[in-house]
């Protein structure tokens, strides 16, 4: 019962509403109102600010919920220890990913599902902000990201591959091919980039700005898939971490060219430090160490230079 009592807590936190944690929960509203009393009777305090509707947490009640993260985290865990012990791990593994590593994340998930198939993946695009605050939270078990961040102090951290950048073009101008391409040879390319709140955006205004260059922006998006089309089909160019060649890499239609000085960013894993990580994250982790994800990339440029 206090298991099925910490869950129902957790969900009203996140609907903030006594019918839709119900639902969420799959029980009756009243037994879910009568269950919260109860811990409330057992614990000796107020959760909940009481009215004709959900009202919120009172103080005493927001330092517990801290509790039951960990708590309901734990009971995962333990189900998920269980399983292994009987060879059939079991769960949801929930990853978040930067929006420029959705494309490689199969390259991890498919080796890890093929090793557990029992396990459920959740996989979630995140702004690396967004990632940091869901496993503080315990909303997530691991993020793909980059992993030079300052505000990573505290999170175990493991190494996948350098992204290199490049320009992308369908049919480039052959003023370009067979020379060291620097940034301010592409200033006036008619470009299609992410949009300005995205990291990997920011990053390349950056190297725009340190060569005093600015660039020719004729679309911006959050998708991309739309880059690629608008590259493929309306002829634009683009720079991308060349890490996303391994969506085209049975296409013949896309030219990478490599862009001089490097844009280099360090992406890998991360998970929140603890002395015991669940059966789950550690799974993941190891299969992650096997993968060689560095010469898998950095080939692809060396197919389509």
């Amino acid at each position: 019962m206090f298991i099925r009592q910490i869950h129902y807590l957790l969900a009203l936190s996140k609907t903030k509403h006594f019918g839709r944690a119900a639902e969420a929960c799959h029980v009756s509203q009243p037994a879910l109102s009568t269950a919260i009393q109860h811990l409330e009777e057992e614990l000796n305090i107020t959760i909940i600010q009481r009215g004709q509707r959900f009202e919120g947490f009172t103080l005493e009640g927001e330092r517990l919920l801290q509790w039951a993260q960990i708590l309901a985290h734990d009971w995962e865990s333990m189900k998920q220890v269980a399983a292994e012990c009987s060879c059939t791990l079991t769960g949801t593994l929930r990853i978040g990913a930067i929006p420029t590593t959705l494309p490689i994340a199969s390259l991890l998930t498919e080796p890890f599902q093929q090793t557990y198939p029992g396990v459920h993946i959740k996989l979630t695009s995140l702004s690396a902000e967004e990632i940091i605050r869901q496993l503080d939270s315990f909303g997530l078990d691991l993020g793909l990201t980059y992993i030079n961040d300052p505000n990573l102090k505290g999170f175990n951290k493991l190494s996948l591959y350098h992204e290199r950048h490049v320009l992308l073009a369908r049919t480039p101008d052959p003023n370009l091919l067979n020379r060291h391409l620097i940034w301010s040879d592409v200033a006036d390319l008619p470009l299609c980039l992410l949009t300005p709140n995205m990291q990997n955006r920011r990053l390349i205004d950056g190297a725009f700005r340190e060569v005093n260059i600015t660039p020719r922006i004729m679309l911006e998006t959050d998708s991309i898939v739309a880059l690629y089309t608008h590259v493929l089909s309306a002829g634009l160019y683009s720079i991308v971490p060349h890490s996303l060649l391994n969506l085209f890499e049975k296409s013949q239609k896309i030219t990478a060219l490599p862009l001089y000085p490097e844009l280099c960013r360090e992406i890998g894993l991360i998970s929140r430090h603890q002395e015991r990580p669940s059966p789950l994250e550690e799974a993941a982790w190891n299969t992650a160490k096997q993968l060689d994800l560095q010469q898998r990339f950095d080939s692809l440029i060396d197919l389509n230079a």
